[in-house]
């Protein structure tokens, strides 16, 4: 383990789907199987079974989002958009899932990859302090830059 390392406890719900591992030089996301067959209309919402519960590490949360190809691929799309997982959500049965909306009818098998995750740092304690003003030059608004 490098110094830039973290250990993650992965206990596998499901015996069905590959195990985790670094995708190798191309991303640092991990990407993360269906654990069921799952088979849904278009319209149709539910969350899909990730096979795995994870002790994340002091400190850390998890963002879970699709992957590139998984809406061309199975035409679902994330119904939260990014799942978040922080590192209390980490005894036996805290499955993680994927909250999705079939946008046309679909199947997803096990061990499909249907979206990825990386750890993050945790937010540091924010402390608000109200102004009247403040220092910088202002942009023009929301939406000021343009479209090209």
């Amino acid at each position: 383990m490098s110094a830039m390392s973290e250990r993650l406890l992965i206990r596998y719900i499901s015996k069905d789907i590959e195990k985790l591992r670094p995708v190798g030089g191309k991303s640092d996301w991990i990407d993360l199987r269906s654990a069921e067959e799952a088979v849904l209309s278009k319209g149709e919402a539910r969350l899909i079974r990730l096979g795995v519960a994870v002790k994340l590490p002091e400190g850390y949360e998890a963002h879970i989002v699709p992957r590139s190809s998984t809406f061309k691929n199975f035409g679902i799309i994330q119904t939260n958009h990014q799942g978040v997982v922080d590192n209390s959500y980490c005894g036996d049965n805290d499955e993680w899932c994927m909250p999705v909306l079939a946008l046309r009818d679909t199947v997803i098998h096990v061990n499909d990859r249907i979206c990825q995750f990386r750890i993050m740092k945790k937010q540091p304690e924010l402390i608000f302090e109200e102004t009247d003003h403040l220092p910088d030059k202002d942009r023009g608004g929301f939406g000021s830059t343009g479209i090209k």
